[in-house]
């Protein structure tokens, strides 16, 4: 739980979280309070303690401290309508005129220069710096901008003006000169108009990243992640607002609304939102679409929901372990966990969370704040949501709240090659209580042995997601490379809690193994559970809080043996973890299709009668206990399903 005093629950308002306004403005300013006793002279820069620096050094990363609680410092005063009683805004003005007095192109804080920025031209970090910078600007002009000296405002226009040049990084970067020139269109002067095209690129440069149904993908073919909802739909659509651009509101907010109306579904009832792609660290900035709808008007949810789905994502790291005991964030999931920090990330990229307070910017007396608290959608039933823009398949279970995210269509590989595969994104499946493994045992995967060596799963192709199903086809790589002919086709069929994953190989050698794994079950301890026939495994871990979580995997056809071993290391969920794994070989005749049924659940309820399945050469029927019916043919790059 939080080192620093709140306000009492209120479960008559907020009957999930207990949670309240007061709770969110409590959690700002314990925030803002930390990380100011790093600040250094004048309040330029905010060097906070970590393990390491970032790509970019201490310099930036000392930037980003400023910038990143600057943003959370703007959404705090101005939800609150300028009111400072913490006197924020003049330590954050006096930093600007401080770190643009004099920018320096030294990276790192060793030369006794403790307040001049990094320019932009020379360290392109500080572009996604200055786009907070902006931004926290414009949310709080009347009552920064507006009151600082002219000079001070020239210095200022010079350090951003590098950051309307067109983007180095062709990704969601795009957006970063898009806020900058947002800005300074807005702030003027532009008389050359630098800063709109800056704008105008920005936006227009992510049209060929949009797929429809409220799904962007991130610069790469298919690159889908939680960068969707905290940059492609919060920027633009913020920028819409703040201009007071119907046309635009009208675009984006028509977009946010239909990402919503998956996005929602992928919270667990635990709060937790789902660990898939990078920045995790980023945390509770996964609010940040919610009350962006709230916000316009653009959301498919109720009010009681959009804040039961926000803080419950807030309490949820906050319960965990988020915050050091000095109140900062740490590098990880819950507390430190190296394995899910990228490179580029430094000891206050964790800030980015600054997104998710957005809601401030709604009035106390807003719906949002005022009405009960709903349940999210995994709390209410159980939910199959296919979502075939990004390839996935959520399926949630209400009587554990557990949120499984079934992939077959986000792997983050850039066009024209393949790099070694990322736990975060080539999972064949995440969720909101497991993590993956990030050592050479990967959950979750289904790869054959090439020379000794496990393939990996490479760039995917998707085949489609429909009622109850996904499906994809890759050509698995060994030592980075295809072996030529190689394909599997891959299908995953739900109900329930149940899963059922088909695979089929060709173009293997007659008696190639085949290696599939399951769920990654983790916590403060995690074991192997004994019992079952020779072609099952199960995992079972426990937490903290002494909730346990079972992962099963049984073989149904292809699979000749079981195991469970553990997982040195853990996951970004428990320093202990077990994942339950499959074996087998490629037939001498015939279709070498494998089946198997896997479950991951949070409920100590004996589980439900199997599906009944029958396979016959590349065809399936599966009956499942509730009575619904799956037919599937599987072909080389080729699926279908009936139901």
């Amino acid at each position: 739980m939080s080192s620093f005093p709140l306000p009492p629950e209120d479960r008559a308002l907020s009957p999930h979280t207990g949670w309240t306004r007061a709770h969110w403005e409590a959690v700002a300013d314990a925030l803002l309070a930390a990380v100011s006793r790093h600040a250094g002279p004048e309040h330029a820069l905010i060097d906070l303690p970590g393990p390491r620096p970032s790509l970019s050094g201490r310099r930036s990363d000392a930037l980003e401290g400023y910038a990143r609680t600057f943003l959370l410092a703007a959404l705090r005063v101005a939800g609150a309508h300028g009111e400072d009683p913490h006197g924020l805004l003049p330590r954050y003005a006096a930093g600007l005129a401080a770190g643009t007095r004099t920018p320096t192109a030294e990276r790192d804080l060793a030369d006794g220069d403790a307040v001049s920025w990094p320019t932009i031209a020379d360290r392109p970090q500080a572009l996604v710096e200055a786009a907070s910078i902006a931004l926290a600007l414009r949310l709080t002009r009347p009552w920064l901008w507006d009151r600082l000296d002219e000079g001070t405002r020239e210095r200022l226009r010079a350090w951003l003006a590098p950051g309307l040049a067109p983007s180095p990084v062709d990704n969601n970067w795009w957006l970063f000169p898009a806020m900058v020139g947002g800005f300074l269109a807005e702030a003027g002067p532009d008389p050359d108009g630098r800063a709109r095209r800056a704008l105008d690129r920005g936006l227009g440069r992510i049209e060929q990243w949009y797929l429809g149904d409220g799904w962007y993908t991130d610069g790469r073919p298919r690159a889908f992640d939680h960068y969707n909802g905290w940059a492609f739909h919060l920027y633009p659509l913020l920028h819409a607002h703040l201009a007071g651009d119907r046309a635009l509101l009208a675009t984006y907010g028509g977009r946010l609304a239909a990402y919503l109306r998956g996005y929602a579904h992928t919270f667990g009832a635990n709060g937790a939102p789902m660990h898939q792609g990078r920045s995790l660290t980023y945390r509770f900035a996964a609010a940040a679409p919610l009350w962006a709808g709230a916000l316009t008007g653009h959301t498919p949810l109720s009010p009681g929901t959009t804040r039961r789905l926000a803080s419950g994502a807030l309490r949820y790291f906050l319960d965990r372990g988020a915050l050091d005991p000095d109140g900062l964030l740490t590098l990880g999931w819950f507390g430190p966990h190296p394995a899910t920090v990228q490179p580029y990330s430094g000891p206050a990229s964790p800030y980015w969370a600054s997104k998710g307070f957005l809601g401030l910017l709604l009035p106390a007396d807003h719906p949002v704040w005022t009405a009960v608290e709903e349940p999210g959608p995994a709390e209410t039933a159980d939910h199959v949501v296919p979502l075939p823009k990004p390839g996935w398949l959520i399926q949630s279970t209400a009587a554990d709240g557990i949120v499984r995210l079934h992939n077959h269509g986000s792997d983050d590989q850039p066009a024209g090659e393949a790099l070694p595969d990322s736990p975060l994104y080539a999972r064949l499946a995440h969720s909101t209580v497991t993590g993956p493994a990030h050592g050479d045992t990967p959950d979750n995967h289904f790869g054959l042995l090439v020379d000794g060596v496990l393939t990996a799963r490479g760039p995917i192709r998707p085949l489609g997601a429909g009622d109850g199903w996904a499906a994809s086809a890759h050509s698995p790589r060994a030592d980075g490379a295809a072996p030529p002919g190689l394909t599997v086709t891959s299908l995953v069929l739900t109900a329930g809690a149940e899963e059922l994953r088909l695979h089929l190989v060709t173009g293997a050698a007659p008696g190639t193994e085949i290696r599939h794994s399951g769920w990654a079950a983790a916590g403060g301890e995690a074991h192997v559970a004994s019992g079952g026939p020779d072609t099952t495994a199960t995992a079972v871990s426990v937490g903290p809080d002494g909730t346990r979580l079972t992962s099963t995997l049984r073989g149904l056809h292809g699979y000749t043996r079981a195991s469970c071993g553990a997982l040195p290391g853990g996951t970004a969920l428990g320093e202990a973890a077990a994942v339950p794994v499959l074996a087998g070989r490629t037939p001498a005749e015939g279709p070498a299709l494998f089946v198997a049924a896997a479950r991951l659940t949070g409920t100590a309820t004996p589980p439900p009668p199997p599906p009944r399945v029958t396979v016959d050469g590349p065809r399936v029927e599966v009956r499942w206990p509730g009575g619904g019916v799956h037919r599937a043919l599987l072909a080389p790059g080729e699926v279908t399903v009936t139901t």
